[in-house]
């Protein structure tokens, strides 16, 4: 088995003459937190986009598990294992926790949301259901509709039904965006805890979130990696300083 688990060579994505991603190439290494970071505008988005198939790139390869993923589909990357959680909670407000996270394993079966299952089915449903939220700290939340749940519960929500579609490796756009200060510490806390065993790569604006989570960090500036290492080698690359001027410096360690 690869040590790489995704890898992108000659990444490349153009609107109408804009290059936004140029000749990207990317490795992921199996079992680590990877962090995609840069200033406003710099592709990550666009990035992500093409790796989980949202976009289709103007040209370049992607490969995940050793497969080429290129051409595929986002549902079908997802049954591969490559699973997306997004930057806008994806959760359906007016069911409840317990429901949501029934739909996504559902659906992680091949089935659709059926009431009319057997009573067993369903409660096996639950069950698993239960474990989940327990794992991301939503135990006693079961009953309450999504739309209820304050920020940060939503987004650990969510991140439970991207658990559901037993994921191996999971993409979080912006998994902090938006928290207060206690919310940031709890979800930092569950991607962590979720991480064991898989692989993460996420795109993250908080610095202090990537440098308290990520192994490796691959650096874009205007749709190029300018620079890839770990926190401390990263953030004091005087081009990425450079970079980060006039929006948000790398914290140092």
């Amino acid at each position: 088995m690869s040590d790489t688990i995704l890898e992108t060579e000659g990444l490349t994505k153009e609107f109408r003459g804009f290059v936004a991603v140029s000749d990207v190439s990317l490795r992921v290494r199996r079992g680590t937190i990877h962090g995609l970071i840069g200033p406003n505008g710099a592709g990550k988005t666009t990035c992500f986009n093409l790796l989980t198939k949202f976009l289709q790139p103007t040209r370049g390869t992607i490969r995940y598990d050793g497969r080429d993923i290129t051409g595929m589909k986002p549902a079908e990357v997802a049954r591969l294992g490559l699973v997306r959680s997004f930057q806008i909670s994806a959760v359906f407000p007016h069911l409840t926790v317990l429901e949501n996270v029934r739909l996504a394993l559902q659906r992680q079966r091949g089935g659709s949301f059926d009431f009319w299952r057997s009573e067993t089915l369903l409660r096996a449903y639950d069950r698993r259901a239960c474990e989940l939220l327990e794992d991301v700290g939503l135990a006693g939340y079961e009953g309450l509709t999504a739309g209820e749940l304050p920020y940060g519960r939503k987004r650990a929500l969510e991140i439970a039904t991207t658990l559901a579609l037993d994921p191996v490796m999971m993409l979080l756009d912006e998994p902090t965006a938006g928290m207060a200060h206690e919310d940031v510490d709890r979800v930092v806390a569950l991607i962590r805890r979720v991480a064991a065993g898989r692989t993460v790569l996420l795109v993250e604006h908080n610095l202090r979130v990537v440098q308290g989570l990520c192994d490796t960090i691959t650096v874009l500036t205007r749709g190029r990696v300018l620079a890839e290492g770990d926190y401390a080698s990263v953030s004091r690359n005087p081009e990425v300083i450079a970079a980060y001027l006039g929006t948000e410096a790398p914290a140092h360690a």
